[in-house]
């Protein structure tokens, strides 16, 4: 299987890392110090029981690529822009392209049903250039579950464990032949996989949790551990859970996490979201999909969420005056 992973960063490099060790003939579009490295040296990757390095094609032109099986697309949100302008020389005339992102995906309302089906998202996909190039017909959604970090250009460091993996659905909801191809590659490398009938639901709680105290992290800068130490910080972390609670349940998609092991889980877990990650490297931050979508979920669906109304305009304010979004 002729396998693209575009943006080899934490996660895409992870998983190219993996994949071209069980089989895949896999490439990754990268740039600058850490295209370089792998280039150079491979690309490294580095978890609690093994390390592993790949020699794998690497290159900053998708062109050089040549035309794929498959692409994950592991850009943070704010790259889909550039994504949507150079990925076309990747894709023939059936390649699927699976956006493994966090929050809300640009294809979300893409075979939903109802009245809001096909609806695009002008702050994920402003021009509509993702939705005219790569096309939503195209598009499989993801889930990624372990904590990953590039802690020195070329090196890909699996923080915890592989865990729950990733997850991978169609927007339809089918099980079709292409996810399947998708998901083998996936079990030769030993990689943790899912496909669901049910992505979005897997989308909203996994939004709902890191709601619970990604946005505390980037306004305190610390780790998620760190904003469980003051009382009225775990119950603005209450707040956030119950609202987002609210409006994953409103708009169909309940999601099942007890508020009491929510707060027990992030009083221990010393994890610095990539959004906080993003902010301190000085890169463009992942506010949209995460904060600014939901919020117009729930106006549209009539559920207030002041909380992270609140907190989401600091969070906007602090990354315009650095540049970041």
């Amino acid at each position: 299987m002729r396998l693209c992973v575009y943006g080899a960063g934490a996660v895409g490099g992870y998983l190219a890392g993996f994949l071209a060790r069980g089989g895949a003939d896999v490439s990754v579009v990268a740039r600058g110090a850490h295209l370089a490295a792998i280039q150079t040296n491979g690309l490294t990757v580095e978890t609690p029981d093994e390390t592993i390095t790949a020699r794998i094609a690497a290159s900053d032109d998708p062109a050089a690529l040549g035309e794929q099986d498959a692409v994950l697309v592991t850009v943070k949100a704010p790259g889909l822009p550039e994504v949507a302008a150079r990925i076309a020389p990747l894709l023939g005339p059936d390649t699927p392209v699976a956006f493994v992102i966090n929050g809300i995906p640009w294809w979300y309302f893409h075979g939903l049903g109802g009245e809001r089906d096909g609806e695009g998202i002008p702050l994920l996909d402003p021009s509509g250039a993702l939705a005219q190039v790569v096309g939503a017909g195209r598009a499989i959604g993801g889930v990624f579950w372990p904590a990953c970090s590039v802690p020195r250009p070329g090196l890909i460091k699996l923080l915890t464990g592989h865990g729950r993996g990733t997850s991978f659905g169609e927007p339809s909801g089918e099980i079709t032949p292409r996810l399947e191809a998708i998901g083998d590659a996936f079990r030769a490398a030993s990689l943790p996989v899912t496909l669901s009938d049910q992505l979005r639901a897997l989308i909203w709680h996994k939004l709902v949790f890191n709601l619970s105290a990604g946005p505390l992290c980037v306004l305190t800068e610390s780790a998620v551990k760190e904003t469980h130490t003051e009382p009225a910080l775990i119950a603005t972390s209450r707040a956030l859970l119950a609202e987002a609670k609210s409006l994953a349940a409103e708009i169909g998609f309940p999601v099942d996490l007890d508020p009491e092991q929510v707060v027990a889980t992030n009083t221990k877990l010393a994890h610095r979201p990539s959004i906080l990650q993003d902010l301190e490297a000085g890169r463009r931050m992942e506010i949209d999909a995460l904060y600014s979508v939901p919020l117009q979920m729930a106006q549209a669906a009539g559920i207030p969420m002041p909380t992270l109304n609140l907190l989401a305009a600091l969070i906007r304010a602090k990354a315009l005056e650095k540049g970041l979004y």
